[in-house]
């Protein structure tokens, strides 16, 4: 005879189940997605699939438009940026630059010269905390701190996309940015290019970034790296004798409540 589960027990693990979820989505997490062989697109980690519950993106909607989307973190000069800039020019490719107080007001020309030459300068926040573990009012003025500074230095309104500091969010700040009607930007191709006393080889990058390159890929950039600025016109080029087009993250934004 087949033994029959108790309705409550049932009842009892849906119930866990749920909360187990909750309680992972509200935890701090640290993004990141797996490379995946032969060009295909990575997918999102389960437990943290629930930023599209939120309009967070990381990679472009359709899986078979060969896109790209290019985005930078830019938190300091490092005599790299203008040149990323001279190669997004050359190619008339859209960038998103993601910004700190500190590039804006120390590099202002450089900051004028992205919103001139049609990139979105978008909100990294104003001093790159952990926004994990600030308040909801903290997490708002480290966003509207930056979008003053960034309207009192250049004029400009500061386009409405977010990415977390190193990539470390919660349920919470995705709900918040959203209310706030920031859309959340992640990215689905990223490698080791920040630490300027450790650029990779060239070659090595490049190979990286051709080899893992995907349709609707978000590629997250660092322009300070020594390595992306020698690198980006003949990443770009490949690209494109790929069939790849450059595409903007307007495309991506997510609906506001």
């Amino acid at each position: 005879m087949k033994l029959q589960k108790p309705k409550y027990l049932c009842a009892f693990l849906a119930f866990f189940l749920l909360l187990s979820m909750t309680a992972l989505a509200d935890a701090a997490q640290s993004w990141y997605c797996m490379r995946e062989k032969n060009h295909a697109r990575p997918k999102v980690e389960p437990q943290m699939a629930f930023i599209g519950d939120y309009g967070g993106v990381y990679i472009g909607p359709d899986p078979d438009e060969k896109v790209i989307y290019l985005t930078f973190d830019a938190g300091y000069e490092n005599g790299n940026v203008e040149r990323i800039l001279d190669v997004l020019k050359k190619h008339e490719a859209p960038g998103a630059f993601f910004v700190l107080d500190n590039l804006i007001k120390r590099n202002t020309d450089l900051v004028l010269r992205m919103a001139e030459e049609g990139h979105l300068v978008c909100n990294h926040t104003a001093h790159h905390k952990d926004m994990t573990k600030l308040s909801d009012a903290e997490f708002e003025a480290e966003l509207a701190a930056l979008e003053s500074v960034y309207k009192e230095t250049t004029g400009y309104d500061m386009a409405k996309f977010y990415r977390p500091p190193e990539g470390k969010f919660n349920q919470e700040n995705l709900a918040l940015a959203q209310r706030l009607g920031y859309t959340t930007v992640f990215w689905s191709l990223a490698y080791a290019d920040w630490d300027n006393n450790k650029q990779p080889a060239p070659a090595d990058a490049k190979k990286l970034l051709m080899d893992n390159i995907h349709n609707g890929a978000i590629v997250l950039l660092h322009p300070t790296s020594k390595t992306n600025a020698d690198i980006l016109d003949d990443l770009l080029t490949a690209w494109e004798a790929e069939g790849y087009r450059f595409g903007s993250l307007t495309e991506l934004a997510g609906p506001k409540e």
